[in-house]
């Protein structure tokens, strides 16, 4: 049911990744969909959060965020999270504060859990690519972690959770442009797909996500980077992709300090 980061976090940083295994929804969305906004029979996916408080040991109820591809990172507090619904709309969410659980969902875009070296605050982050060129992970590091707390960026450990690898995320050319216009460096992880296996005439590329993030770290200082081996796209015993099944449900990445 879970993935736990193989990183080298302080033992009072918990965090993991589900995985579609141990729920109870039904198709399209077996079985452990824990996205209230894709479909699903609500009460199922409310069970489903439970088993993952449950199963897990959260300390807390998760802070569910409605993440729309933004570039907004939010503040957990125990004593200020608004008890509302619908969420707030954001894709990052951060704490210092003991037993708040970070959390984002995710089915084909990446999850990015934070911590640093000395254990004292955490963050999740949503990335598709929308986000990712908006400068949410950008964003949330410099201007809320590294700003606001004095963290230094050397400090810094990243885990890259489950995502669309590069062999099958195809995109168009005006991706591209609008990510070589943003760093020119970005070029490097766009392939073009030749002619014959395409079925439009328009140029189509194969675009590596995990690759630009781990190189949009590396600008920011941060060298501490981890996982992004695992393919939502290919893995599909294991995970959601909605670029592979269309209607689907998603996975989930938390992370908390614990008590």
């Amino acid at each position: 049911m879970f993935l736990i980061p193989d990183w080298p976090a302080p033992k009072h940083i918990k965090a993991l990744c589900t995985t579609r295994e141990g729920g109870r929804s039904l198709p399209p969305f077996e079985s452990f969909n824990l996205a209230l906004h894709v479909g699903d029979d609500p009460e199922d996916v409310e069970w489903n959060r439970q088993q993952l408080s449950k199963q897990a040991q959260l300390p807390s109820t998760p802070f569910w965020l409605d993440q729309q591809h933004t570039d907004v990172a939010i503040e957990l507090r125990h004593n200020s999270i608004p008890k509302i619904s619908p969420p707030p709309i954001a894709d990052a969410s951060w704490t210092t504060q003991k037993g708040c659980v970070s959390i984002v969902m995710t089915a084909d875009c990446l999850p990015l859990l934070i911590t640093n070296k000395q254990g004292t605050l955490v963050s999740a982050i949503h990335a598709g690519w929308k986000g990712l060129h908006l400068g949410i992970v950008t964003k949330t590091i410099t201007e809320v972690l590294l700003k606001e707390k004095s963290i230094q960026a050397e400090d810094l450990l990243v885990w890259i959770g489950p995502a669309i690898s590069a062999k099958h995320f195809e995109v168009g050319q005006d991706v591209l442009d609008s990510f070589v216009r943003k760093e020119s460096n970005n070029r490097a992880f766009f392939t073009e797909i030749a002619p014959q296996y395409r079925s439009i005439s328009e140029p189509k590329y194969l675009a590596d996500l995990v690759g630009m993030v781990r190189q949009e770290l590396n600008n920011m200082g941060v060298t501490e980077v981890f996982g992004g081996e695992f393919c939502t796209y290919a893995q599909s015993d294991l995970f959601y992709s909605y670029r592979r099944s269309g209607k689907t449900g998603r996975i989930a990445s938390c992370i908390w300090i614990q008590s």
